[in-house]
C-alpha cells in the first residue's frame, strides 16, 4: 500500500486569523449559553437561518434563496416547539418539516433528499442544544462541557496535525487532517470534558463525576471529528470547499460548527443515559 503524502506545512497566519475568529466569536457564545433561555434561542435561530443559506448554496446552487427559506422555516418551527418545553413533539415536527422542505424543493427545481436531509441536519443539533440547556438544573454545566470538547476537540486536533504531521486520517474526503490531530483532539476534549465537571462540581455536587465527564468528553470528541469528516465529504459531493465565508480562517459558518452539531447530539444521549443510571 502506497503511504500517504505528509500534511500541509503549518500555517502560521490562518493560526492568527482563525484565534482572532475565536476570540470574538467564542465569548459570546459562552455568555448566552449562560443565559440561556430567548437569549440562546435567538443565536439558535440565527445560526440557522444563516446555516440554511449556506447549506442551499451547496446543495440547490439553482435555487438557494427558496431552499433555505423552506430548511430555515421547518427547522424553526421544531426549535420553537422545543423552546416551549414540548422536547418530543419537537422532533416530531422536524421529521414531518423535512418532509414538506422534500415537498417543497420539487417545485424549485432542487434535489428533494438534500433539502430533507439539510431540516435534519441543522434541526437535530439545534434541538439537542435548547434540550441540553433547557432541561433539569444542571443544563449550563452540561452545555459548557459540550462547547469546551467540541472546541478543545478542533483547535488542539488543526495544532497538533500541522505541528506532528504524520500519516493522513481520511485522504479521500480531508486531505489535510492526521492521525496525529486525530488523538490529539480526542485527548483534549476528553480532559476539557473532565475540567468542566470538576468545576460544575462545585455548584451541582451530584451531576457529574470526573470519570463519567472523561467518558462523555471521549464521547463528544469522537463526534466532534466525525462532524467534520461528514462535513468534508458532503463539501466533496457538492463539489465546494468552503460552505461559505462568513468567518475568516474558517469559511462559512457550517464550517466552524460542524463538528460542534455532532457533538451535541452525541453529548444530549450521554446526558439521557446518565440520568437513566447507566454508570451507576
Amino acid at each position: 500500500m502506497t503511504p500517504s503524502p505528509p500534511a500541509k506545512g503549518f500555517n502560521w497566519s490562518n493560526l492568527g486569523v482563525r484565534i482572532m475568529s475565536a476570540a470574538i466569536l467564542a465569548p459570546a457564545m459562552l455568555y448566552c449559553a449562560f443565559v440561556g433561555g430567548w437569549l440562546l434561542m435567538a443565536v439558535v435561530a440565527a445560526s440557522v437561518i444563516l446555516v440554511a443559506l449556506e447549506w442551499a448554496r451547496m446543495s440547490a446552487p439553482a435555487a438557494p434563496r427558496r431552499v433555505a427559506a423552506a430548511v430555515t422555516t421547518a427547522v424553526l418551527a421544531a426549535a420553537l416547539t422545543d423552546q416551549v418545553g414540548h422536547y418530543r413533539i419537537a422532533w416530531l415536527v422536524l421529521v414531518l418539516g423535512s418532509g414538506v422542505c422534500a415537498l417543497a424543493s420539487r417545485a424549485a427545481a432542487a434535489r428533494p433528499a438534500d433539502a430533507a436531509f439539510g431540516v435534519l441536519y441543522i434541526g437535530a443539533p439545534s434541538l439537542a442544544l435548547i434540550w441540553l440547556r433547557a432541561w433539569g438544573g444542571g443544563g449550563q454545566m452540561w452545555t459548557f462541557l459540550v462547547l469546551a470538547s467540541a472546541w478543545s476537540a478542533d483547535i488542539v486536533a488543526f495544532l497538533a496535525g500541522n505541528v506532528f504531521k504524520g500519516p493522513k486520517l481520511w485522504p479521500q474526503f480531508s486531505p489535510n487532517k492526521t492521525w496525529s490531530g486525530f488523538f490529539g483532539g480526542l485527548i483534549a476534549a476528553t480532559l476539557a470534558a473532565a475540567a468542566v465537571a470538576r468545576v460544575g462540581a462545585i455548584w451541582r455536587p451530584n451531576e457529574l463525576s470526573v470519570g463519567e465527564a472523561l467518558l462523555v468528553g471521549a464521547f463528544a470528541g469522537l463526534a466532534t471529528m466525525a462532524g467534520d469528516l461528514w462535513e468534508s465529504m458532503l463539501k466533496r459531493r457538492f463539489g465546494v470547499k468552503d460552505s461559505g465565508g462568513l468567518i475568516p480562517g474558517h469559511g462559512g459558518l457550517l464550517d466552524r460548527i460542524d463538528g460542534l452539531m455532532f457533538a451535541l447530539l452525541a453529548v444530549a444521549a450521554a446526558r439521557v443515559l446518565v440520568n437513566l443510571g447507566w454508570a451507576h
